[in-house]
């Protein structure tokens, strides 16, 4: 199975069965509505309204995405390890019957082993694809017809409030990405995707034409299930064309808005994209 790269620190936990730190994990205190992914194979796990508060150190669930978690004894026969059914990622430990909430269930699970899309908000229609250098990307998606606005920024990484200068010393872990609201009436999210795939090389492993280094690799954001079985269906389209698809399918996160002067660049400038050029494809 082709899964996510993961981090040495993701790898101890998740591959090896470690355990964070308690109260160190990003999700202990997190009380936004939407969706927890596995962070290895982007399988959803729990949903945000089965989250409690039960101090002990690591976000808790009293309650799974049907089918999405399964359960092993711990070699010892002490504790009931719980693992991503999907993948086989180590997620944490379950326990029963201490009483925090009327299941008395408690999966206690690393933050680390998770990726989580908040839910979206009602009439509030938004796409996430990096392709490369985001200026490029923005001008293709700010003239295609049924787009409302279009913003540049940052996704995926571990910094909070990235600079573009941060983004550029290539360890933050993020992609230059383009945010595009669009007006569901008037276009479709298929549609989105076919254009992102006709503007630039979904084939380039190490950057986007010139533009070399881990941000400008491409990938799809994805904000729910229906949207990544859109995406998947258009690269194994590809696919069957005979063309060696490096674009990474990944769940949405925190879209970080970069700076003013990136915003709707070419617009502004007066010219045209140096490394991103329509051809037509599907």
């Amino acid at each position: 199975m082709n899964y996510n790269r993961l981090t040495p620190e993701e790898e101890r936990v998740i591959i090896y069965k470690g355990t964070e730190r308690p109260f160190t994990g990003k999700y202990v205190d997190h009380k936004i509505a939407g969706t927890y992914y596995c962070k290895q194979c982007d399988a959803p796990l729990y949903r945000s309204e089965d989250k409690f508060e039960s101090d002990c150190g690591w976000p808790s669930f009293d309650d799974e995405i049907k089918g999405a978690v399964k359960r092993v004894r711990d070699a010892d026969g002490r504790r009931t390890e719980i693992i991503c059914s999907n993948c086989g990622a180590h997620l944490g430990h379950v326990f029963t019957g201490e009483g925090f909430t009327p299941k008395q269930t408690r999966h206690c699970v690393n933050s680390i082993s998770m990726q989580f899309v908040p839910a979206k908000k009602e009439g509030d229609t938004r796409a996430y694809f990096a392709s490369g250098c985001f200026w490029g990307t923005e001008y293709f998606f700010m003239k295609a017809p049924g787009v409302k606005q279009t913003s540049v920024g940052f996704m995926g990484g571990h910094l909070e409030h990235p600079t573009y200068q941060q983004v550029s010393q290539k360890n933050s872990g993020h992609l230059e990405t383009t945010e595009v609201v669009f007006d569901p009436t008037a276009t479709t999210y298929e549609e989105l995707v076919k254009l992102f795939f006709e503007t630039h090389d979904f084939t380039q492993t190490n950057g986007q034409g010139p533009d070399i280094g881990p941000q400008y690799l491409s990938c799809i954001f994805y904000s729910d299930p229906a949207e990544k079985a859109m995406a998947k269906r258009y690269i194994d389209i590809l696919t069957e064309k005979g063309y060696r698809v490096a674009t990474m399918l990944k769940p949405a996160s925190t879209f970080w808005k970069a700076e003013d002067y990136h915003q709707q660049y070419y617009e502004y400038k007066g010219s045209l994209p140096y490394c991103h050029a329509y051809r037509k494809i599907f």
